[in-house]
């Protein structure tokens, strides 16, 4: 369909008023709901975060990319929720306690909700505890956790332990991330994944999301 396609391309360039109106043309012309999202707002994010791990483009193009994904989605929802269209699955996500830095954890969240996961954003300095209770109340198949400096990053292995105690860590899985962070420290505090950047954070999500 030509419309999805002008969706997709559109929201390429983070023309966010241009993919609100096509959305909302699309309802009108009767499209369903699940196919406007897929082939229209989640290629054209896919499409962005292939470019992005290509290095391609840029943090900001996707920044404004996902802004246009989120002008979409917001017209989308009711319809989504009416239609009966599921979530590919939730991930909780947050900087870890004591560190302050969110740039990477919003790209991450960005490119996740680009995948078509519900991501419950913790914001920054979460501790332990908040990262075990929200996932299960929102029965979380995955938690991302990012630090950005070497004196936060040991909180990490203190969300693994959290989960070890309370009998939860077989059902979620903990994936880390952040500058200092590599794939031996990952090893090291048993977290189920390491990865380097906000695109192939996306894309492990949801192997985990859609494997469980």
């Amino acid at each position: 369909m030509a419309i999805l396609e002008d969706i997709c391309s559109f929201l390429q360039k983070g023309r966010a008023p241009k993919v609100k109106e096509l959305v909302q043309q699309a309802i009108d012309e009767g499209l369903p709901a699940k196919d406007i999202l897929e082939q229209g707002l989640l290629s054209g994010m896919t499409i962005i975060g292939e470019k992005f791990k290509n290095n391609e483009v840029f943090v900001p193009e996707v920044l404004i990319a996902a802004r246009a994904m989120n002008a979409g989605i917001t017209i989308l929802k009711p319809h989504l929720v009416s239609a009966g269209v599921e979530s590919k699955g939730t991930a909780v996500i947050g900087t870890v306690r004591g560190d302050l830095h969110d740039i990477g954890k919003n790209l991450v969240k960005m490119m996740m909700e680009g995948k078509g996961i519900t991501v419950i954003d913790l914001g920054v300095d979460v501790s332990p505890e908040q990262f075990y209770d929200a996932a299960v109340e929102n029965k979380a198949q995955l938690v991302c956790c990012s630090a950005l400096l070497t004196t936060t990053m040991n909180e990490m292995k203190n969300v693994v332990e959290i989960f070890e105690e309370k009998g939860m860590r077989d059902a979620v899985k903990i994936m880390i991330g952040g500058a200092p962070v590599t794939e031996s420290f990952c090893q090291a505090i048993k977290a189920d994944c390491y990865t380097p950047d906000a695109a192939s954070a996306a894309d492990a999500a949801l192997d985990f999301c859609t494997a469980s």
